[in-house]
């Protein structure tokens, strides 16, 4: 039996067989329902991350015997590692360390050393302190240099024995009746140098960080220097609150009648130092 030409044509399109696309869709539509839900039973079935369980780790306590060993092995101080240290080789230069500040953010500091002549000069970790001499590294109590490779250790000068401490101001009763004791009037020529004397008994030496003036390091040339108060090792800060921008900042104010409040740093501490400069 022959179809006719038209029927052809309405059964297939070209040769094609016709795609329902509506049809594809749902079932499309099905297969992806279908996997969201087989995901989501694996998921509260099994609640565990591409990165290991949920649950936090639980914390870690030690037993009395382990406490008491970790602690007993620690040392808040540093003191064994600074009886290690100290077993160094003593340098045979003539070097003296008045002063020494340590940087415990970096590791870092720097020291006042006094070379062989007498001068007194603050040199930071890496600095030529002599030729063929570095310091290598600075402590609390002494400094490490490299001596054409060897290491070499110079001790803080503590030679100079401790002020004792005044005795405490009566409580009640007549007099001073505050903690501290009564003031003291500066004795003429002692407490109160005259200004030739202060500058002729005190030298200074600028300390210079990052291109800049940050001290004046004082050293001693008569008996004005400690009669002002000044200790060697001392590096004048500021000058009346005032920070330290050259050596003219003190020498003017070096003047008979006038008075000055000194910030000096004293080895790793901060001290003041007032003077009256006598007049003529």
């Amino acid at each position: 039996m022959r179809v006719p030409f038209g029927d052809k044509v309405r059964g297939w399109k070209g040769g094609i067989p016709s795609v329902d696309w509506l049809k594809l869709g749902e079932r499309l539509l099905l297969a992806l329902l279908a996997l969201q839900i087989v995901r989501l039973i694996w998921v509260v079935l099994t609640p565990v991350g591409s990165f290991g369980p949920w649950e936090g780790r639980q914390a870690q306590i030690l037993t009395p015997s382990a406490r008491q060993a970790l602690f007993a092995s620690f040392d808040p101080f540093f003191r064994t590692g600074a009886q290690q240290q100290g077993g160094g080789v003593v340098t045979s230069l003539a070097l003296t360390v008045y002063g020494i500040r340590l940087n415990e953010g970096s590791g870092l500091g720097s020291a006042i050393i006094s070379t062989p002549d007498g001068v007194q000069n603050s040199f930071a970790v890496g600095d030529e302190i002599l030729p063929g001499v570095v310091l290598k590294a600075v402590a609390f109590d002494h400094v490490t240099i490299d001596r054409g490779g060897a290491e070499e250790q110079v001790f803080l000068d503590q030679s100079t024995p401790a002020l004792e401490a005044a005795a405490p101001a009566p409580t009640s009763g007549e007099g001073w009746q505050s903690a501290a004791p009564p003031p003291t009037a500066p004795s003429p020529g002692i407490d109160s140098p005259t200004a030739d004397s202060l500058k002729r008994d005190i030298g200074f030496a600028p300390r210079m960080q990052n291109g800049r003036i940050t001290g004046l390091a004082v050293m001693s040339k008569g008996p004005a220097f400690a009669n002002a108060g000044f200790k060697p090792g001392d590096i004048i800060t500021q000058v009346d609150g005032q920070p330290i921008g050259n050596l003219q900042a003190i020498q003017s104010r070096i003047a008979p009648g006038a008075r000055l409040a000194l910030t000096v740093e004293r080895g790793a501490a901060v001290a003041s130092v007032n003077i009256i400069v006598q007049g003529q």
